[in-house]
């Protein structure tokens, strides 16, 4: 019997990720879930160096900015309750100091248009078609830093625009690494602050857009690009309330890691399931708390953590613990 209905994945042919790998990821509060498991097995990661972006404008622009290398001045950068903030990044990078906050945002530029590089794929998930835009400047922001709202246009992207922006960003990554994956997934994440039909209409259109992008790109016999159906994992195989966190909107950690499994299975080499098994033993051994930490039984354990540490970083040098 049959309890529930499967999305049917293939394994992808090429670009498998593995140890040799660098990986970029962009995008929503998803995109983090899948990079704090990437990061745990130390896989060579860099996450949002702007922090979170839920929509695909917002994506874009940190892209091109990065590309063109953008040096952020005092003219992009506000004060609101006591810290400057960056209307282009999340409130993660804002500071008491515009010194500390321009220095984080440049550094960000340099490590983003660093990482695109030499990336060999770079995940970017879309949470939101929805964008708010200044009233004054016409700027669409990435977000508002709880200034009033009195000051923003809320505005749902159509889906050519969300198109055109996707097709952009393949673009110019492709542009300066042309063997680079990129790899589109929506967040399941829904953003009911929007609107129940809202969201769901939000989502359309970002799913939509997607798939038009990839189509582009395979009419241009670019067949690197391609769409992970995290979405629809969570809406169909784990359409029941026990998969969610108490918010009832978030996917709770089980539902993260059946996904974060679907994931390894399309995506992830074979061959890195060893060296991600012995990543998670000196994980947990390192995070283990004995009862008596100068015990002998306890001394031997952390010489076998050691000697395991030694043998991943000999056969990787990036792993550092």
């Amino acid at each position: 019997m049959k309890l529930q209905t499967q999305i049917p994945l293939q394994k992808q042919s090429s670009s498998l990720i593995d140890y040799h790998s660098n990986i970029l990821l962009l995008g929503s509060c998803f995109v983090e879930n899948i990079g704090e498991r990437l990061s745990y097995f130390k896989f060579q990661v860099l996450q949002n160096p702007f922090g979170i972006l839920f929509q695909p404008k917002a994506i874009e622009s940190l892209i091109s900015n990065a590309i063109n290398e953008k040096e952020y001045s005092e003219s992009d950068i506000f004060f609101q309750n006591e810290q400057w903030h960056c209307f282009e990044a999340h409130s993660k990078l804002s500071h008491p100091s515009k010194e500390v906050l321009l220095g984080s945002l440049n550094e960000a530029i340099k490590s983003t248009k660093e990482q695109i590089h030499k990336s060999t794929h770079i995940i970017i998930t879309l949470g939101t078609a929805w964008v708010y835009r200044i009233l004054e400047s016409e700027q669409l922001v990435a977000n508002c830093h709880k200034v009033p709202q009195k000051q923003f246009a809320k505005e749902l992207l159509p889906v050519e625009s969300i198109t055109e922006s996707l097709d952009c960003i393949v673009n110019m990554i492709k542009g300066i690494n042309p063997k680079a994956s990129v790899i589109f997934t929506v967040s399941p994440v829904r953003h009911i602050k929007d609107g129940f039909i809202e969201n769901t209409q939000s989502k359309a259109h970002l799913i939509t857009a997607i798939h038009k992008c990839l189509n582009h790109q395979v009419s241009i016999d670019n067949s690197q690009s391609a769409y992970f159906p995290s979405y629809e994992i969570m809406m169909d195989e784990l359409r029941d309330y026990r998969f969610y966190a108490e918010d009832m909107l978030h996917p709770n950690a089980t539902a993260v890691q059946y996904i974060w499994e679907k994931f390894q299975e399309v995506w992830m080499s074979s061959e890195v399931s060893e060296t991600m098994k012995m990543v998670d033993e000196v994980q947990k051994g390192l995070s283990h708390k004995p009862f008596n930490s100068h015990s002998e039984a306890h001394q031997k354990f952390l010489l076998k953590i050691q000697e395991k540490q030694l043998q991943l970083q000999k056969k990787h040098t990036h792993i550092r613990f």
